[in-house]
């Protein structure tokens, strides 16, 4: 009995307990999926006032370059020591000399030729006026008078050429010193002592010492960012040359050199669509021979970093660049904490901040995190940041 009576109590137990489970069901309340907002950074927008900077690179190269030729004919007799490469020599010092026994030669000859000049010059005068005195008389026929008025006017011009070549004598003299025309640095010698040099035979190639010239260019479009005159032809006034801060690193330093832009050239470039801009720098003058450390001179061949002062612009936002979404859009948190995509007007993109013209207003926020998915009208929560 007990084999029977078992399974059929357990199977009535189950049954019971199930009735039980379905007439008696526990009721679930619905819970509302909570959304957490995305934690930003938000800035504020706020009207300023922007100094543009334009920047761009270039070699420096001279501004002044002579190839000093030697204006008369014969042997070098002397050189400077100053007469090397990398030598600086002052305006009018003397470079090298040639012989001179030549030209001394055709002084003395030159000046033997005009005092005999002279001498037959005043006879042939002194008799001309004897002359006019005994035709005053009617000693002297008219035939003689005219042939001691021909006789004085040839003697006249004898002695002015014999001047003439006394004077050339002179100055051949003088030129056999060939001296610096500007204070200038030696780029290369191109002569030797003894060496027989031709007129207008190169001698020397100078650089000009007391400025040089960097040429740089510039993108037609930072022409506008430029407070400039672009119409003007020739070079800019002091009072309308931007100032430029060079920067390069000579020496294993990084070095500053302050100077202006002064001209555009007129040609653009079809290539790249550029003009070139020629930038001067007032190179430092050494005080006893010593420069120090922020008087350098500006090295001609050296890669340089030229930032040129631009525009003042008035009311613009600046923000970083990195707000920049889609090429033209900002996200903009507003009042609710809701994020939303806006178009703005760009004035100019630079490489770590972007200046926007329109689209904003003085007072919103925008989020400068770099947030990937964004849904628009999403709920966020804005964490204000102070503005770089």
């Amino acid at each position: 009995m007990k084999r029977i009576l078992a399974p059929v109590f357990i199977l009535g137990s189950c049954i019971a307990i199930a009735i039980f489970m379905v007439r008696t069901p526990t009721t679930v309340e619905e819970v509302a999926l909570e959304v957490i907002p995305v934690a930003v950074r938000v800035q504020q927008v706020d009207l300023s006032s922007v100094q543009l900077t334009v920047e761009s690179q270039g070699k420096v190269q001279a501004a002044q370059i002579a190839n000093l030729s030697a204006p008369v004919a014969g042997p070098v007799a002397w050189i400077s020591p100053t007469m090397e490469a990398g030598g600086f020599v002052a305006a009018g010092e003397e470079l090298l000399r040639l012989e001179t026994s030549d030209f001394q030669t055709m002084r003395a000859r030159s000046q033997a030729a005009m005092q005999q000049a002279k001498a037959e010059s005043e006879h042939a005068a002194r008799e001309f006026e004897r002359m006019q005195e005994l035709a005053k008389e009617r000693l002297a026929s008219q035939s003689q008078l005219q042939d001691a008025q021909r006789l004085a006017e040839v003697m006249r011009a004898r002695l002015a050429d014999a001047e003439a070549n006394y004077n050339q004598a002179e100055l051949d003299l003088e030129r056999s010193s060939i001296k610096a025309p500007f204070d200038a640095i030696i780029q290369s010698r191109d002569v030797e002592l003894g060496q027989y040099v031709n007129r207008a035979q190169s001698v020397a190639v100078l650089y000009g010492a007391d400025e040089v010239e960097v040429r740089v260019p510039l993108a037609i479009r930072q022409l506008g960012y430029l407070d400039i005159p672009l119409g003007l032809r020739g070079e800019l006034s002091d009072d309308e040359a931007p100032d430029v801060t060079l920067t390069g690193f000579y020496g294993g330093e990084e070095l500053m050199w302050s100077g202006q832009l002064v001209r555009i050239e007129a040609q653009i470039d079809p290539n790249s669509n550029t003009v070139q801009t020629i930038i001067r720098v007032k190179q430092p003058q050494a005080v006893d021979g010593k420069a120090h450390k922020q008087g350098i001179p500006l090295p001609i061949g050296l890669f340089v970093e030229a930032g040129i002062t631009g525009k003042q612009v008035e009311d613009v936002i600046s923000l970083p660049r990195s707000v920049i979404r889609n090429n033209n859009q900002v996200l903009v948190v507003d009042a609710e904490n809701k994020m939303y995509f806006r178009d703005v007007d760009i004035y100019r993109l630079e490489e770590d901040r972007v200046l926007i013209s329109s689209g904003l207003l003085p007072g919103e926020y925008i989020c400068t995190s770099p947030i990937q998915a964004v849904v628009d009208g999403m709920s966020v929560q804005p964490i204000e940041e102070s503005i770089i």
